[in-house]
Formats: C-alpha cells, sequence, structure tokens
C-alpha cells in the first residue's frame, strides 16, 4: 500500500501557502515516506462547499516538481471536460516530461454549474465530454498524425509534442461513486452506473467518493467488477481512499479542528465526524480499515490533512500510516 496527501494549494483565510512553504512541507513528507501528493481543481471560489480560492494545478505541479525529489505529483481531481483536449495533451505532456515522469492524472466529470457556464460547456454534457477528452488526449500522447472524431472534439492528422515521460501515458486516477446526500453541495447522483462504466473502461485506478460508505463503495466494486468484464478489461482497476483527515492528541476535544474545517463552510462537526476522519488516531485507523476491508484491500490512501502544520503531517506519518501497513 502507498500513502499520499493533499497540497495546501489554497487560501487559509487570507494567506496562501508560497511555493517556498509547499515545497519545505513535500520534501519533509518525501522523508516521512510519502508516495504522492496530489492538487484540487476549482476554477472559481465555491461557497459553501469551500470558502478558499485554489491555484490552478498544472502550474502549481510544474512549480512543485522544481523543488521536490521523489514524490509523484498529482491531481486529484481535475476537472476535464472544462479543457480542450489538444491544448491540456501538450500541458500535461510537458509536467510529465519536466517532473522526471512523476505525474498522476486525476480527473472527474466536476460539479460547479457557474464553472461550466464561464466556459461555454453544457454542464449535462460533463459526462459524455469527459468520455471523448480521456479517448482524445490518449491518443495523441500514444501517437502521432491522430485523427479523432468525436461529437464534441475532432482533428485530423495532429501531432502533439512533447509526449509524456511515461509510456503510454501517466497513471490516470478516476473519481467518482455513491455517495451520501451532500447537503454542502446540495446535490447527489441518482444513478452512478454511467460513472462506473467510464471508470471500467478509462482508468487504471478508481478513486471513490470520500464521504462513500463501506457498504457503497462495496455495491460499487461489484459493479465496476462487472462492467470491466463487459469492456474486456486486461489489466486489474487499482483503487484509491481518499479523505479529509484531522488527527487529535489525546484526550484533545474535536472541536479543537473547528477553526480548520471552517475553511470549507457549511460543513458543521456532526457532518465532519460522520463523513470524514476526524478522531484520535486509533478511530481513524479503524475507519480507514473499514472501507479497505470493503474492497479486500486498497493501493492508495491519500489523505487531505485539515491543517497544513507539519505536526499533523509527523502524527499520519507516525501514528496512522504504520498501522495501516501492519
Amino acid at each position: 500500500m502507498k500513502f499520499g496527501l493533499r497540497l495546501p494549494s489554497f487560501a487559509l483565510g487570507p494567506k496562501t501557502a508560497s511555493l517556498h512553504e509547499m515545497g519545505a512541507y513535500l520534501r519533509r513528507a518525501e522523508d516521512l515516506g510519502f508516495d504522492c501528493a496530489v492538487s484540487i481543481d476549482h476554477l472559481l471560489l465555491t461557497p459553501p462547499a469551500y470558502a478558499c480560492t485554489w491555484l490552478e494545478p498544472v502550474a502549481l505541479l510544474s512549480a512543485l516538481a522544481g523543488v521536490t525529489r521523489t514524490i509523484k505529483l498529482g491531481t486529484m481531481v481535475l476537472v476535464l471536460p472544462l479543457r480542450n483536449p489538444a491544448y491540456f495533451a501538450k500541458e500535461w505532456a510537458t509536467l510529465d516530461l519536466l517532473s522526471g515522469g512523476r505525474s498522476i492524472l486525476g480527473v472527474g466529470v466536476g460539479w460547479h454549474e457557474e464553472e461550466f457556464a464561464l466556459m461555454s460547456v453544457p454542464h449535462k454534457e460533463r459526462g459524455r465530454r469527459m468520455n471523448e477528452m480521456l479517448e482524445a488526449v490518449t491518443a495523441l500522447w500514444a501517437g502521432d498524425n491522430v485523427t479523432y472524431q468525436g461529437k464534441y472534439y475532432q482533428f485530423r492528422n495532429l501531432t502533439i509534442d512533447p509526449k509524456p515521460a511515461q509510456r503510454p501515458h501517466p497513471p490516470i486516477w478516476i473519481g467518482g461513486g455513491s455517495q451520501p446526500f451532500e447537503k454542502v453541495y446540495g446535490q447527489t447522483v441518482t444513478n452512478i452506473d454511467p460513472v462506473l462504466r467510464r471508470i471500467a473502461r478509462y482508468a487504471d485506478t478508481w478513486v471513490p467518493h470520500s464521504s462513500a460508505t463501506p457498504e457503497m463503495v462495496r455495491g460499487d466494486w461489484q459493479k465496476l467488477l462487472t462492467f470491466s468484464a463487459q469492456v474486456g478489461r486486461k489489466t486489474p482497476l487499482t483503487t484509491v481512499y481518499s479523505n479529509f483527515v484531522y488527527v487529535l492528541r489525546k484526550g484533545e476535544r474535536p472541536d479543537a479542528a473547528a477553526p480548520h474545517f471552517k475553511t470549507f463552510s457549511g460543513m458543521d462537526l456532526d457532518y465532519w465526524r460522520a463523513y470524514y476522519l476526524l478522531g484520535e488516531a486509533e478511530e481513524l485507523v479503524e475507519r480507514i480499515r473499514a472501507r479497505i476491508e470493503a474492497l479486500g484491500g486498497m493501493d492508495w490512501v491519500v489523505l487531505n490533512p485539515l491543517s497544513f502544520d507539519i505536526g499533523q503531517l509527523e502524527r499520519l506519518a507516525s501514528e496512522v500510516l504504520p498501522r495501516l501497513s501492519g
């Protein structure tokens, strides 16, 4: 099992972490044995879900590639339907090349309707557009003089250079799956099958929704196995457990985390305790294990610290991760 973390890639209050601070944080993560660091993607401010400003992920990861050594750098997730396939193929291939083949491309369809309106992309088309994006981008990475004829994207005899350092392409992680009703986002997905069929066809790795229960994850996994067989998938799908986390010290009250999770406004303490990881190390380990056992194992655990101080990072590395590895 490998371990990763989310980057401090947003403004906590009035201050965004500097490149110097993020570089120091990630180099310490490398020393502690973390394998990857991932960034979220949002074009706009997103209250009430997140009361913070996100940095643009490709520019951010390119900068961080120059101040880190071994840690893989990726997105979880990037809203792929907002991009153009030719431009994005070149953009991400450049990142993969300059990072020495350390990129992980985590993608999703997105949910924020105002972002799609701003980019003149119909919100209801985002799933079908993402399918075509994945086909077109991977084709451009695989060869030269590529022709693609889809409903939304078309090109003839197109060559995009450079190609990624990782061949045939960087690992593709796709997020999606069943989830409880999101009182913050105010939405849910009633038919999850198209999402799972996309994952079965195009993903190297599946990223279930953070707030999904073990029962939801287990049910989605059974469908993914069925859909993978239907499309003749030849390589096994790997899996990620991902969640927000705050490790309490022994005897520390849960409301000690309140100044940190209020960054994600609208999510109260009871909601955090129900769906996310807020507690002492022993409790968090048991909750993560429940998700791992739901799939009979897990390839990655990627955690998003609510506080990006070194103390939280070191508590994760010393009190949580070793108990998951054992």
